[in-house]
């Protein structure tokens, strides 16, 4: 029902599944040593050499398959103060990333949904896979009265509370009758020096700020009032917009709701600046059809002021990406072409990982018919060589 993820200033959506693979390079040999936790490239298992190997490089070990190799234990999550950095969960300093749709057991290709998975952002790593935290509905998820959702995906990401730390806006799947308007499906679990745990809160839309019978989705997250705070508009019925001002309490509550005309089915940021105008406030692109980051898209310019996202700026271009693959390796020929004829590749995010104010870039690989894949970071202007190389499968218990 929802599949959407979305940064403020860089998105992030997931699709995937299945079993999986994973590469990844040692981060230090006293980190090795001490239980063989830390920063992989290569994920191999523990042994008495490999604290005094030379780190991998990722294309090394050219006969090693994806997913052969021992998980990746993981480790206590950095506690911060508080940041201004965009999706910095435990607030750092560092910029963590947000992954849908996780593969599952082999064992259990049709379960339930595995989850969102967290991989933090550390001193030592711009993405550290040994520090990770797995997010689901039985977990983290708010009751609609006596009942959990079954859906718990990750949506939007940013300060709304004005703490220093990033929440997440996720969106789930409350039971409805069919009388009246549905329920609001979106909760927002908020950032803390821990980073992102204990229970979501639903997000209360005032009734003079809620339209129609349709589902409240596609949450985006800026200030396109120019308060300084988070503001968070959503859809509602009739192409209209629920316009929620932050900042938001710790109940889910906005300060404020009011209903925008001249919306859409579909809400997004523009890319890859929120204010496109350069005139302080945020702007919202309104499209008819549900986009995938990376690809082109076409939409309307809904332009902010003190009133919100309410006066339409004309026709909007998402222009094409041309994204890197994960670097897949296989055994042989045959293997190789199987893999290559089923690969998707998709935009995980676009944001300052390593600190050196340029954007990098998260992709993810599936293949195998979307059963196994691969995340890839790209520093900034260098497409050809990872930084780093992991599978989601490293979530599963």
């Amino acid at each position: 029902m929802r599949t959407s993820i979305t940064h403020p200033k860089a998105t992030a959506t997931a699709t995937a599944t299945t079993t999986t693979t994973t590469t990844t390079t040692t981060r230090a040999a006293a980190a090795l040593a001490a239980g063989c936790v830390g920063l992989l490239l290569v994920l191999t298992g523990c042994d008495s050499s490999s604290a005094a190997d030379p780190a991998p490089s990722a294309t090394a070990d050219a006969d090693a398959k994806n997913g052969d190799s021992a998980p990746v234990p993981t480790i206590p999550v950095p506690r911060g103060e508080g940041s201004r950095v965009p999706y910095d969960f435990n607030g750092d300093g560092h910029p963590d990333l947000v992954i849908n749709d996780l593969v599952q057991a082999p064992e259990d290709p049709h379960g339930d949904d595995a989850g969102t998975g967290i991989v933090y952002g550390t001193e030592d790593s711009p993405l550290d896979p040994a520090v990770r935290r797995l997010l689901n509905a039985r977990a983290n998820a708010a009751k609609s009265g006596d009942t959990l959702p079954a859906a718990f995906d990750a949506e939007a990401a940013c300060d709304l509370d004005r703490d220093g730390f990033t929440d997440l806006i996720v969106s789930t799947d409350p039971p409805y009758n069919g009388v009246g308007a549905p329920p609001v499906p979106l909760q927002i679990l908020f950032g803390s020096p821990e980073g992102l745990t204990g229970k979501a809160v639903n997000v209360r839309i005032p009734a003079q700020g809620r339209f129609g019978k349709e589902w409240p989705e596609h949450p985006v997250c800026g200030d396109f009032d120019g308060d300084g705070s988070t503001d968070l508009p959503v859809t509602a019925s009739d192409g209209r917009i629920s316009f929620l001002r932050g900042p938001f309490a710790r109940t889910g509550t906005p300060a404020g709701a009011t209903l925008l005309p001249d919306g859409a089915p579909y809400l997004y940021a523009p890319e890859p600046k929120a204010d496109t105008d350069g005139d302080g406030y945020d702007d919202l692109v309104a499209t008819a059809r549900s986009r995938t980051p990376g690809k082109a898209a076409e939409g309307t310019l809904l332009l902010g002021s003190a009133d919100g996202p309410a006066h339409p700026g004309g026709a909007y271009t998402f222009p094409p990406e041309k994204l890197p693959e994960a670097p897949l390796r296989t055994k042989n020929t045959k293997a190789t072409e199987a893999t290559e004829a089923t690969t998707r590749t998709t935009l995980l995010s676009h944001g300052d990982f390593d600190g050196d104010k340029k954007a990098d870039t998260v992709v993810r690989t599936t293949y195998r018919g979307g059963r196994e894949d691969l995340v890839a970071l790209y520093a900034a202007g260098n497409t050809d060589d990872p930084v780093l190389t992991f599978s989601t499968a490293l979530f599963l218990p």
